[in-house]
């Protein structure tokens, strides 16, 4: 008679088994996120500079200083 742990981890196989050849079968997911030339803040160009520097940016220097100071501001008011 099988122990109820041998059955456990027998089902527990059956589904990584099912679980990988699902994703096996997906499509991989993008690696990077698409660049993005323009602040999505303001709609100015951000500076070759400040990509390479940050290449996931989507503000520029201006408008990113200006989202950190409303974020402090809120974490610190609750406002």
């Amino acid at each position: 008679m099988a122990d109820v742990v041998d059955i456990v981890t027998d089902r527990v196989e059956a589904e990584r088994g099912a679980i990988l050849a699902r994703r096996r079968t997906m499509p991989p997911a993008p690696t990077t996120a698409t660049p993005t030339t323009r602040c999505v803040s303001c709609g100015q160009p951000i500076p070759a500079a400040r990509r390479a520097a940050r290449p996931g940016a989507t503000r520029c220097a201006a408008c990113q200083a200006a989202a950190e100071v409303r974020a402090t501001r809120k974490r610190r008011t609750g406002v």
